[in-house]
């Protein structure tokens, strides 16, 4: 029985199929090492990522607004890696290209809802820089504990929500030629292509999600680190002005390490071969969440000495016990 005629109609227009084929990594040379490299990248995203989210929760003293931001970047990176790394493991070392239709809706849904949240949590750390440097006296007053888990709370719900969307118009195309997925998962772009009625709002989104997810959020962060950067100016004393500038190292290091490959991938996919492009959308999606960790770990001064401290006094009742 032909999947494109397996399911019965929903209504009279709308065909959908049993399963996709998803075909990326099928003509890329040497998947083996791919895989390889990926269960690495996987398993250090798992441990980074979950040792910065306890070191947090664990440590008072981190217990304020950037870090609540910090551990919402954690989290959704987290959830962003066990979302898409185990399904392309599993692509890439069974060769099960085969995923059913509403799998493969619950796997974009949730691909694109945590990847929307660690753009805007980025944009939000950015906000907290601002006002830091920008607003020092009133820096306790504008941004606190309690709204930056407001501001954390609405990115999850904004997110969800224009990504559900997304997927409800996906869920009215009609599938009735091909169900092969020219991407590494259940991608919009690529599926909404795939119509053979009208696609419209499934276009339109396609156009605006990456506006609203990707370049909404980089124009706010470069808006943000142009006012810091006057503000820096501003500051007679070279060693205030070098302390300050260090505040913002770890996070400008984030918003490299996230959104050039991704943006830049974005800007030149006409133009690029499509397994080029398959390979280096997939890059860009699964080292950041590996990356950050570390990057936290070593150029954030506070997250340093909480953890300098946690191992001094791990051996200091290590040598208790033992005397």
């Amino acid at each position: 029985m032909s999947p494109l005629n397996s399911n019965s109609f929903t209504n009279a227009t709308i065909v959908r199929p049993e399963f996709f084929v998803i075909s990326g990594f099928a003509g890329i040379p040497h998947a083996n090492y791919y895989y390889v490299f990926l269960c690495f990248v996987y398993a250090l995203s798992l441990l980074g990522n979950t040792f910065i989210m306890f070191v947090i929760y664990t440590d008072h003293r981190l217990h304020s607004p950037k870090y609540i931001a910090v551990f919402n970047l954690a989290m959704s990176d987290l959830c962003g890696s066990t979302t898409l790394v185990p399904q392309m493991i599993d692509t890439l070392l069974f060769k099960l290209h085969l995923i059913s239709y509403e799998a493969c809706l619950t796997n974009m849904f949730f691909v694109f809802w945590f990847l929307s949240v660690q753009s805007f949590t980025l944009a939000a750390l950015s906000y907290d820089r601002f006002v830091a440097i920008c607003f020092p006296l009133r820096y306790n007053e504008i941004v606190t504990n309690k709204s930056m888990l407001v501001i954390t709370a609405i990115l999850w719900i904004f997110a969800g929500l224009a990504i559900l969307i997304g997927v409800i118009f996906i869920s009215r195309i009609s599938f009735c030629k091909s169900i092969v997925i020219n991407s590494f998962f259940c991608d919009h772009g690529p599926i909404h292509l795939l119509a053979c009625n009208d696609n419209t709002p499934s276009a339109v989104i396609n156009w605006t999600h990456p506006v609203i997810i990707l370049w909404l959020p980089v124009l706010f962060i470069t808006g943000t680190y142009i006012c810091i950067a006057r503000a820096l100016f501003k500051i007679s004393e070279a060693s205030e002005r070098l302390k300050a500038m260090k505040t913002c190292t770890s996070h400008l290091i984030l918003v490299s390490v996230f959104y050039l490959p991704i943006c830049i991938t974005y800007a030149m996919s006409s133009t690029i071969q499509l397994n080029t492009r398959i390979v280096n959308m997939s890059l860009a999606t699964v080292l950041p969440p590996m990356l950050n960790p570390i990057i936290y770990s070593l150029k954030t001064e506070e997250f340093t000495e909480s953890i300098k401290k946690r191992y001094r006094r791990n051996k200091f009742h290590i040598a208790v016990r033992n005397k």
